[in-house]
């Protein structure tokens, strides 16, 4: 049975608003549970205007006030960045607000952003390698997934509030192979972010479940990929629709990260160059677009690659209507198969 799950990462549209961007967020969310959507995640962003997205537990609790039922939860925090204490302690909130329906998703970034991580009052690179691991067991005990801190922790004894009975349901996320070994080791789900890194994935998640033992974060392995999709009435509208993502994604790679998502007008206008349309089509690689025939057949393939048991669905188009639309199509094509 193919699940199907959301991230939106608050995208700021041409002519509107990071405050829009927050708004569109929490309606889609609302689309998605109408739809059958398994779970819906909101992404960690600092530093970069085009995303409006910075502190997903916030978001999340406009997110589950707005809807009943679907999973909700974090695509992901970025661990590093934080109070392993802080962090749980944010987590029991939601639980607490929204028992049995919150996902714990982990970033290991935040590479790249040494001001961020100074203006946080984090060490930069404190929490790479064996820190992170060590950050991840301390969430655990602190979230009562794993064992207490041991008696020669400097920290044993302490107990993150609110005394709530569930715990959020834990997973990393990653676009690289050792996000993989981490899962596997710790009991984590694991997501891989195809949206970002379209090749090795299916390498890191077969790793994954060859090397998975029961541990502190959980006790079975989960696979779930996300990847961007544009689904439209036929190929021809998807390739009209997807020219705003192409666009975006090549200002990101000449480092133009604050720019919001171009209109429609902005795609067709740019003067690409031979080396851009390149660049394009191998970006190509981290996207699905088509009509309703093509998009069943890429995700169905895709998942069978991964073995995944969910496939997160990544929808950015040049307006709120296009991306509420590309939802619904995808979730008309599998509906039946959906695990609501």
């Amino acid at each position: 049975m193919l699940r199907l799950g959301v991230l939106d990462q608050s995208p700021v549209l041409s002519g509107g608003g990071a405050a829009q961007a927050l708004r569109d967020t929490v309606e889609l969310a609302r689309l998605a549970e109408g739809l059958g959507y398994s779970r819906f995640w909101v992404s960690e962003h600092h530093n970069a205007t085009g995303l409006a997205g910075s502190s997903p537990e916030v978001l999340l609790s406009a997110v589950g006030a707005r809807t009943s039922h679907i999973r909700i939860g974090s695509g992901g925090v970025l661990l590093p960045h934080y109070s392993p204490y802080k962090v749980a302690e944010n987590f029991r909130v939601l639980e607490g607000l929204y028992p049995g329906r919150i996902d714990l998703g982990i970033g290991r970034a935040p590479g790249g952003m040494p001001l961020v991580s100074r203006a946080m009052g984090r060490e930069e690179g404190k929490d790479k390698e064996a820190g992170f691991v060590n950050s991840l067991h301390e969430l655990a005990a602190y979230l009562n997934l794993g064992p207490p801190l041991g008696s020669g922790h400097p920290l044993a004894g302490l107990a993150a509030s609110p005394a709530v009975r569930t715990q959020p349901e834990a997973w990393l996320l990653g676009s690289s192979s050792h996000s993989a070994q981490v899962a596997s080791a710790m009991g984590a789900g694991f997501a891989f972010a195809h949206f970002i890194n379209g090749k090795g994935g299916q390498n890191a998640a077969r790793a994954y479940r060859r090397q998975f033992k029961p541990g502190p974060l959980g006790a079975s392995p989960r696979v779930a990929v996300c990847i961007f999709v544009v689904c439209m009435d036929d190929d021809g509208q998807a390739e009209r629709e997807a020219a705003s993502l192409d666009l975006r994604l090549l200002m990101n790679d000449k480092g133009e990260f604050g720019r919001p998502v171009p209109s429609r007008e902005e795609a067709r206008a740019y003067a690409y160059s031979a080396a851009d349309r390149a660049r394009i089509a191998e970006n190509r690689s981290r996207m699905i677009v088509g009509g309703p025939e093509r998009v069943k057949r890429m995700l169905y393939a895709l998942a069978s690659s991964y073995g995944a048991d969910e496939i997160i669905v990544n929808c950015i188009t040049a307006d709120a209507a296009s991306r509420s639309a590309s939802l619904g199509r995808v979730a008309g094509l599998i509906r039946k198969r959906i695990a609501r």
